[in-house]
């Protein structure tokens, strides 16, 4: 989205400014170094933006990053699309990573962003003022989650400044005890006497006497506003002691009576020019002119900013201005007191200037507010393109939303994202009647209307019609979802053909989604071959339409289908290549990318591995990981307990799976309850187990389907503990199934489960054969818990085979071995040192102290320490140090 520049404006202070070096002296303060938040908060009118830049142009030092806020950044991808920008004014390389991770995810993973934004600052050499001004427009929990983030995480040469009318909700307790926080409020802000003198008679020339200044101090209690706009009434008057007299009453009264008097200073046309562009966040002389129906609105916003009738200027050329925020509440409440029929027709020719002019976002806001429901719904569809590419997914829910319903359908593009917010919250009937609904409006297809047909516009237009033509495509790729979020196979497979017929070569949209869900319902049917390569076709048309993040993150779907296929090795490398492209960036699915690794590297028996890919999983957050995959955190870790021999933690941590599952477009084809009556088994505890199949209603007899092969297989292995043939039978019918469909995994499982089967009854020449089999199969391409989860039966059997297979796996059932990740832990006697201190309680400053070397080298030892061992963080390096011995 493109970043208004006026936001980012540093304000010059005017020269003709009052000095306050006491507060100058307080803020200086903040140039220490320990200083993470400057606070200005108070209400309206206090003069808290004028203080800070007044403080900011005492020295040059200092890169200043200034985003003006306003109610639309009450969102926290737009604020930090602000946030960004602002930084690199100061530094066009900060931000890179985390603005594509902004504009990656369809939900901000905030943590991952703050991160990528930290590690940026710290780079930088000069001291670095954020300044967010208005920060009391912010409402949104995200904002003040990345906001907290940042100050927890700040680099000692950056600093925080905000101005406030309300404090926010952040850790300001905290700040102020560690000596963080720099703080002005309404008293350090008030004007003393003396200032109110120098603001009343040497800046606006008035000469009171002591008497008259004290008054109006005494009667503003020092508010600045209220003696700027007392100034302002009393220019010309010859009863200026009248006034002063009579000068009373609340700030809010005060305000009211003040613009009163500043409007009834001013000519007839100038007033009206006040109250009607009052209803603007910024104006140029050419939108003030279109709504006023001027033209000379360069001359008359000229003479408001010398005559300071609070106008400021948004830019060095004194081109954009807005009105003081305060005055502008005030003139708005005015307007809409006096003429309300007159605000919609003013809103609605500003919604007409900015379409002209191609600003689409402030367009359709104003449009809103001109209660044009019409006019606005065809905005927000030549809109809708961007914001989709955007993944601006909140501004379109709301939008739609926001319309009236018969509005929207008559409109395809806004039926079909209507179906498309009832998808996000999984209501698939209405998602259903939604696209009914727009198939109906594609015929005829709705004209844009002509006064949209404007130069700035053509773009946005031709992507609006281009959307059109591909819309019965994506219509079908919509329903192809609601039939796989119902589980129905066949209607996955029918609307996804579908959409694939009537997409165009350059529908990558519709083509790569229709491509994807034919490759979960193949994966569902269990011809993972097919499923394959046809969600292959699928990321290679996300990669085509520029969506790389998605494509990174559709690595875990591909990863599990080639998982069903046998070959975890294929898996890693997907894994590993995803993790590896998206540079460190943080996408929406980067949990689930560790988490996919982290349960090959258990596999492989690299627990260590696995637990450092699960740790950092975890620190990404719930940004990281897409709802449906949350539980998959939890058996990933259930496996690594279990491999170590802690069953019962095994067991807890798929309570917890269950406790946060939800059904997603994966097909379910491990259910945690059958995982778990694993485990049950291993425990002894047939008897839960016996619990399990019962309720499951699975039995020795059935006919085998994909979809219940892992609880066909939790079967077999609990009739084997019963020693109960039964399980040869089933296991034989297994094999063939999954031989025959190519689940190279499947066959491995199975025949292990049956070589127990055979040594149960006394076949041991049966049972070696299956296993020698197997693991001839599964060794080589990564596997090996899949064999030693089923303990010291399959170590006697392992034992009386004499294959370099057996061998590995008997040499990794001893112990841990070193990580496949990396090979070279050739580490310096300095660094064994360093790494022995790491895995103390000591902090960073306490070890460097320690070694009598600066935290800077025990940082560059650190870094090396995790490159040798292939480790991001401190207690995974001790953790892969233990298991390598060299603790």
């Amino acid at each position: 989205m493109p970043v208004l520049a006026t936001k980012l404006h540093v304000p010059e202070p005017r020269a003709d400014l009052v000095p306050r070096p006491r507060l100058q002296e307080r803020l200086a303060d903040a140039d220490l170094g320990s200083t993470r938040l400057v606070l200005v908060s108070a209400p309206a009118g206090f003069g808290k933006t004028t203080v800070v830049t007044q403080w900011l142009a005492a020295n040059d030092a200092r890169r200043i990053a200034w985003v003006s806020l306003d109610t639309t950044d009450d969102d926290v991808r737009q604020l930090l699309d602000h946030v960004i920008a602002a930084l690199r004014t100061t530094n066009p390389d900060l931000g890179q990573e985390a603005q594509t991770l902004v504009d990656g995810a369809s939900s901000v993973p905030v943590p991952a962003v703050m991160t990528s934004l930290v590690n940026d600052l710290d780079t930088l050499a000069a001291p670095t003022v954020l300044v967010l001004d208005d920060y009391h427009v912010i409402d949104a929990a995200p904002v003040h989650e990345a906001l907290g983030f940042l100050l927890d995480h700040l680099p000692p040469h950056v600093c925080v400044v905000l101005t406030t009318r309300s404090d926010p909700p952040l850790p300001l307790a905290r700040l102020r005890s560690t000596g963080g926080l720099v703080e002005l409020r309404a008293a350090d802000l008030r004007f003393t006497p003396d200032e109110a003198g120098t603001l009343l008679n040497d800046v606006m020339g008035l000469g009171l006497g002591p008497d008259a200044i004290g008054t109006l101090d005494e009667r503003t209690e020092g508010w600045a506003a209220g003696l700027q706009l007392a100034a302002l009434s009393m220019r010309g008057r010859d009863d200026t002691a009248a006034f002063v007299d009579a000068f009373a009453g609340s700030h809010r009264f005060v305000l009211d009576y003040l613009v009163e008097e500043v409007l009834a200073g001013q000519p007839d046309d100038v007033s009206d020019f006040l109250l009607t562009t009052s209803v603007l966040r910024e104006m140029d002389a050419s939108l003030a002119d279109a709504i006023t129906g001027r033209s000379d609105a360069r001359d008359v916003l000229a003479a408001l900013d010398r005559g300071n009738v609070f106008v400021v200027p948004l830019d060095d050329d004194r081109t954009w201005y807005r009105y003081h925020h305060l005055f502008a509440d005030a003139l708005r409440a005015r307007l809409q007191a006096q003429d309300p029929d007159r605000v919609a027709a003013i809103h609605r020719a500003a919604s007409r200037w900015f379409a002209e002019h191609g600003y689409l976002d402030d367009a359709v806001r104003h449009a809103f507010a001109g209660d044009d429901p019409e006019r606005t719904a065809d905005l927000v569809a030549l809109a809708f393109p961007d914001l989709r590419k955007q993944r601006r997914d909140d501004t379109i829910r709301q939008w739609v939303r926001d319309l009236p319903e018969d509005t929207v359908r008559r409109r395809p593009l806004l039926a079909t994202a209507m179906g498309w917010t009832r998808l996000a919250e999984g209501d698939l009937d209405g998602v259903e009647a939604w696209l009914d609904v727009a198939e109906q409006a594609l015929d005829p297809a709705p004209a844009v209307a002509d006064d949209l047909h404007v130069p700035a516009l053509a773009a946005a237009v031709a992507a609006r019609d281009q959307e059109l033509r591909e819309l019965p495509a994506m219509i079908e790729a919509y329903r192809a979802s609601v039939a796989q979020g119902r589980g129905d196979v066949d209607g996955t497979t029918a609307h996804a053909q579908r959409a694939l017929d009537l997409a165009g070569p350059d529908d990558h949209f519709s083509r790569g989604a229709a491509a994807g869900f034919l490759g979960l319902a193949a994966w569902a049917e269990g011809d993972l071959a097919r499923a394959v390569d046809t969600f292959s076709g699928a990321v290679a048309s996300l990669r085509a339409a520029g969506n790389h993040a998605d494509a990174l993150g559709s690595s875990v779907v591909l990863a599990n289908m080639w998982l069903g296929r046998g070959r975890p090795d294929e898996a890693r490398r997907l894994y590993e290549q995803a993790l590896a492209a998206a540079g460190g960036a943080v996408l929406s699915t980067s949990g689930d990318l560790h988490v996919g690794l982290a349960k090959i590297l258990r596999e492989a028996g690299d627990l260590a591995g696995a637990d450092e890919h699960l740790d950092a999983a975890s620190r990404l957050g719930d940004e990281a990981s897409l709802p449906e995959n949350r539980h998959r955190w939890f058996t990933a870790k259930s496996g690594v307990l279990r491999a170590r021999g802690d069953l019962e933690g095994a067991l807890a941590l798929l309570d917890e799976a269950e406790a946060c599952f939800q059904p997603g477009f994966f097909p379910d084809v491990h259910p945690l309850a059958a995982t778990k009556a694993r485990i049950a088994v291993a425990l002894g505890r047939l008897d839960d187990a016996e619990h399990w199949a019962a309720s499951s209603g699975v039995s020795a007899t059935d006919d085998v389907a994909y979809s219940l092969e892992h609880a066909h297989l939790t079967l077999a292995l609990l009739l084997v503990a019963q020693h109960d043939p039964a399980a040869l039978g089933l296991l034989d019918r297994i094999v063939d199934a999954a031989t025959s469909a190519g689940r190279d995994g499947s066959v491995i499982e199975a025949r292990t489960i049956r070589a127990l089967a055979h040594a149960s009854a006394g076949s041991t020449s049966a049972a070696l054969d299956d296993l020698s089999a197997a693991i001839a199969m599964g060794v080589p391409v990564g596997y090996a818990r899949i064999f030693l989860d089923h303990d010291e039966p399959v170590l006697d059997l392992l034992r009386a085979i004499d294959s370099p297979e057996a061998a590995q796996l008997l040499a990794l059932a001893d112990g841990p071995i070193p990580s496949t990740s990396s090979e070279d832990h050739d580490l310096s006697e300095r660094e064994l040192e360093v790494l022995r201190l790491l895995a103390t309680d000591l902090t960073g400053p306490d070890i460097s102290d320690r070694l009598f070397i600066s935290v800077n080298t025990l940082r560059t030892h650190t870094k090396h320490i995790f490159t040798k061992l292939d480790v991001n963080t401190r207690r995974a390096a001790v953790s892969r140090a233990a298991d390598l011995g060299l603790l």
